[in-house]
């Protein structure tokens, strides 16, 4: 990755409890909506980066058959070498289906209204073997997925299923379709659970949540070194409170704005 493009976010039952619940308790992820701001958290000399802020949107909707995410985020980068800004723009929509084993991604990025990559295709996950991910954008390439690879509403699941039987350590294949490659590689560490905030503003900032660091390691990679880190602050009901984007160099922090619930399907 070049420090003049940025991947997509990866992304991902509401209660009023002020107490951790029991390791056996159910999770689950509630419909919203919600806007983040973005901002440059730090960067060092070597990152070429002086600035970066923006907003990002993201959408997770419960659908009949399975889940809908939308995430769209407008972000203006400043770099110490060039006299203007760039604004990176991306969309990312996907579905995934209620049993984890069917999904499709739809990607596209733009720099300064250019579009700099359009991804589009397919993946199926067999309940035993390896997967396959067909992508029709930009050209029509096949890939296969480790057997065990997730998608992820089902890697938001696990997290959080780890999370609530007090695992400190998870370790899956990840594939999102953002780029044309392989499931990543995620090493995650979970921190202690805080309990939930009875006076937040908003009822569904009344939950429980976890600190959560995941390390993105590329398909194929023997450096031992991630290719960038995500911090989240993620809520028993699916809610990112806040997010860190670190690309080691530099790292941009995302901070709730808005939430709000979407309505259930009718099915």
């Amino acid at each position: 990755m070049t420090r003049r493009t940025i991947p997509g976010l990866l992304l991902c039952v509401i209660t009023m409890l002020s107490v951790l619940p029991s390791p056996l308790a159910a999770v689950d992820l509630i419909s919203h909506r919600a806007v983040y701001r973005m901002a440059l958290e730090r960067a060092s000399s070597a990152s070429g980066v002086a600035d970066a802020h923006g907003t990002m949107l993201f959408e997770l909707a419960r659908q009949c058959d399975g889940w809908t995410v939308e995430q769209r985020y407008r972000l203006t980068m400043s770099y110490t070498d060039e006299d203007e800004a760039a604004e990176l723009v991306v969309h990312f929509v996907t579905w995934e289906s209620n049993d984890g084993r069917r999904y499709r991604f739809n990607v596209r990025k733009l720099r300064d209204g250019d579009v700099t990559e359009d991804i589009r295709g397919t993946a199926t996950m067999p309940a035993q073997g390896n997967g396959v991910a067909e992508f029709t954008r930009p050209e029509a390439t096949t890939l296969p997925l480790s057997a065990g690879a997730m998608f992820p509403t089902f890697h938001t699941l696990a997290l959080l299923r780890a999370a609530v039987a007090g695992d400190r350590f998870v370790k899956l294949e990840v594939f999102d379709g953002g780029t044309v490659e392989g499931a990543y590689e995620v090493t995650a560490g979970i921190g202690r659970g805080q309990a939930a905030d009875a006076s937040a503003a908003h009822a569904l900032l009344r939950a429980i949540w976890w600190p959560i660091r995941m390390a993105f390691f590329a398909p194929g990679d023997t450096s031992g070194q991630p290719e960038y880190e995500l911090g989240v602050d993620l809520q028993e009901n699916g809610i990112t409170r806040a997010m860190v984007l670190d690309y080691g160099t530099f790292a941009i922090r995302a901070t709730l704005q808005q939430v709000e619930a979407l309505p259930a399907p009718q099915c």
